[in-house]
């Protein structure tokens, strides 16, 4: 068997930071995006937002590393885009995009020491975001009566597993999100645990994170 692919991280809602170098400002703009033409409109927003400035570098990931984008918008070739996607795929970072805006300061940096800065003012960016794991989930329901359910609450919470939704009626439904990976876990320990009692069904994928204890659907 091959080993499990771990789970990328993203951002939640985006963020800013900035860092001056010998009197250059550089401002990093990050916001989540999930596909090129997301990513695409949120650079030319950002452009219009800085059009004063020197330069507007940007870097995107979409998905698992299926599409790696940069751009040095000026600067010296690979000392700008490639350092700020660097940063992004260091940190595991996937559906992200960054805008790194220079304020030229009137002191050149060298191709060194715009590296330096393009990834700082990205680590910066970043410090400012809430970031999360991408989990690939699958929907689950749930329908078993209020004894077992009690019991059923108890793996929810071992197994970090997220509740959508709960429905009390003659029995309890509740509507899960299950990482892909622990499907057949799942299964099996409800099932147990319900002595074959409760009614489960799967439904479709959603990728998700959890953010303050609750799941946010991605997709």
């Amino acid at each position: 068997m091959g080993e499990e692919k771990k789970n990328c991280l993203i951002v939640l809602g985006g963020g800013q930071g900035e860092i001056v170098e010998k009197k250059s400002r550089f401002i990093a703009t990050v916001t989540p995006v999930r596909s090129e033409d997301e990513a695409v409109k949120f650079i030319a927003d950002m452009k219009k937002k800085y059009w004063d400035a020197r330069h507007n570098c940007s870097a995107f990931v979409i998905g698992e590393r299926q599409m790696t984008r940069c751009s040095d918008d000026g600067e010296p070739s690979q000392t700008a885009g490639r350092p700020i996607l660097d940063v992004l795929l260091r940190e595991g970072l996937t559906d992200t995009a960054v805008v790194v805006t220079r304020y030229f300061g009137g002191v050149l940096l060298g191709t060194g020491g715009l590296v330096r800065a393009y990834q700082a003012a990205t680590q910066a960016g970043l410090s400012s975001c809430k970031i999360a794991e991408k989990i690939a989930g699958i929907k689950l329901s749930v329908s078993v009566d209020y004894t077992n359910f009690g019991k059923m609450q108890g793996i929810f919470s071992e197994e970090n597993i997220a509740v959508l939704g709960t429905d009390y009626a003659d029995n309890v439904t509740a509507t899960l999100l299950v990482p892909r990976t622990d499907k057949a876990h799942i299964q099996k320990a409800v099932t147990e645990l319900t002595n074959g009692s409760a009614s489960l069904e799967w439904g479709e994928e959603a990728a998700y994170a959890m953010a303050d204890g609750k799941p946010v659907i991605l997709q």
